[in-house]
C-alpha cells in the first residue's frame, strides 16, 4: 500500500492523502480580496486530487503585504470574499486552508515578474516595519523598527486573522514563519538586534512567533489544525540554524501547534542555498525526530516514488508541492496511478481516469 495516499488525521480533522497545496502568492488581488482567479487557481488544485489546499500567504494588516496586490485577511470583507472559495475547495473532498502572514520588512515590493523592486510611497507602496532597522538589501528602504507597545496590535491582528478564517470556511490556518518574513526576522540573529524582551537571546526572538500561535490556537476552533511554516536555517553563518528551529518546534508543539512545515532561506539575499531534489526534506526528518511534532515537507519535490519515499521513511507526515502543481494541478490523481492506486476522480473527468480510458 502506499504511505502516500494513506489518510492524516490532525485533531479531528482527517486529510484523504498525504498531499497538499503549498501557498504560492498570485498577486491578483489589488484590494486583498481574492478573485475569480483564485477560485480557479485554488480550486482546480482540489479537483485535482490534493488533500489539503494552502491559500497564498495572506496579510492580517495593511502594512502586511509583501506587495499592493496580495490577499488579506484583516477585515471581515476579506474573510466574505474567500468563504465561496474555501467552500468551492471542501466541496471537491479538500480541505481548505489559508496561511496568515505579515511581511516585516521585505513588504511593500512590486510583483515578481516586474523585479520585484521596493515601491515607494509614491507608488501604492508604504514603509516597511521590521524588528529593527536594517534594510532587506541595497536599494530597499530602512523600516521602521516596531517599539515594543506596537507588538501587541500584531499579535491581535494575527488572532484576529484566525478568527475570520473560521468564519470563512478554513479547516486549517498556517503561520508564516518563514521566508524572512515578519516572525522570522525576529528570530533570526541577523535581523533582530533588539534589547528588549524580544531580542538577544533565544528565548527572547522566539517569544513573539510563540505568543502569535498561542493567540491563533486560541481564536480557532480547537477541532481544526493550527500548522506554521518556518524557515529551518538562514544558510548563513551566525543566522537561524536546526538546533533553535528544533527549540522553537518543541515550543510550538507545547503552544498548540499541529504540525510544523519545514522550508528554509529567504532571510538575506546572499545565502548559498544548495538547491536540489528535496533538498529541504533533512530538516522536516530532523525536526520530526528531535522534536517530536508532526512535519511537513517542501521543497523540489516532483516524482511520486520520491514523495512516497518521504512519507513510507518516516521522514514527514506531509508533503507540500508547489511549482510541480502550477505546471500540473492534477498531479495527485496522475502520481496515484504512477504508484498503483485507485482514488475516485471526479465524475465529470471520469472519461479520462484509469477506469475510464
Amino acid at each position: 500500500m502506499s504511505a502516500l495516499f494513506q489518510p492524516l488525521r490532525i485533531r479531528e480533522t482527517t486529510l484523504k492523502n498525504r498531499i497538499a497545496v503549498s501557498p504560492m502568492c498570485q498577486y491578483a488581488a489589488p484590494d486583498g480580496r481574492p478573485s475569480a482567479w483564485h477560485l480557479v487557481h485554488l480550486g482546480s488544485r482540489a479537483v485535482g486530487g490534493a488533500a489539503l489546499v494552502i491559500a497564498e500567504a495572506s496579510a492580517v494588516t495593511p502594512e502586511g503585504r509583501i506587495s499592493p496586490d496580495d490577499t488579506a485577511i484583516w477585515s471581515d470583507a476579506h474573510a466574505q470574499a474567500w468563504a465561496p472559495i474555501a467552500r468551492f475547495v471542501a466541496e471537491q473532498g479538500a480541505v481548505p486552508g489559508i496561511q496568515l502572514a505579515h511581511a516585516g520588512r521585505k513588504a511593500s515590493t512590486d510583483v515578481p515578474w516586474r523585479g520585484g523592486r521596493p515601491l515607494g510611497e509614491d507608488a501604492r507602496g508604504w514603509r516597511p516595519v521590521a524588528p529593527s532597522a536594517l534594510a532587506f538589501a541595497e536599494g530597499h528602504p530602512v523600516p521602521r523598527e516596531l517599539p515594543t507597545d506596537e507588538i501587541p496590535a500584531v499579535v491581535g491582528a494575527f488572532r484576529d486573522a484566525a478568527r475570520r478564517a473560521e468564519q470563512a470556511g478554513f479547516g486549517v490556518v498556517e503561520i508564516h514563519m518563514a521566508h524572512g518574513y515578519l516572525l522570522h526576522q525576529f528570530l533570526s540573529p541577523l535581523t533582530n538586534r533588539r534589547t528588549d524582551e524580544y531580542g538577544g537571546s533565544l528565548e527572547n526572538r522566539t517569544r513573539l512567533s510563540l505568543e502569535v500561535a498561542r493567540a491563533v490556537r486560541d481564536a480557532f476552533p480547537v477541532e481544526r489544525p493550527v500548522f506554521a511554516r518556518i524557515s529551518a536555517t538562514d544558510w548563513v553563518e551566525g543566522g537561524w540554524d536546526l538546533d533553535q528551529s528544533v527549540a522553537l518546534a518543541r515550543a510550538l508543539r507545547e503552544a498548540g501547534v499541529d504540525l510544523v512545515d519545514c522550508s528554509s532561506g529567504g532571510l538575506v539575499p546572499h545565502a548559498k542555498v544548495p538547491l536540489g531534489p528535496g533538498y529541504q526534506v533533512p530538516f522536516a526528518e530532523a525536526i520530526r525526530a528531535r522534536a517530536g511534532v508532526m512535519t511537513g515537507a517542501v521543497g523540489l519535490i516532483r516524482e511520486p516514488a520520491q514523495a512516497e519515499a518521504v512519507v513510507a521513511g518516516g521522514k514527514a507526515d506531509l508533503v507540500l508541492l508547489a511549482r510541480e502543481l502550477l505546471r500540473d494541478p492534477y498531479w495527485p490523481l496522475h502520481a496515484a496511478r504512477a504508484l498503483g492506486v485507485e482514488v475516485p476522480w471526479p465524475h465529470q473527468y471520469l472519461r479520462a481516469s484509469p477506469a475510464g480510458s
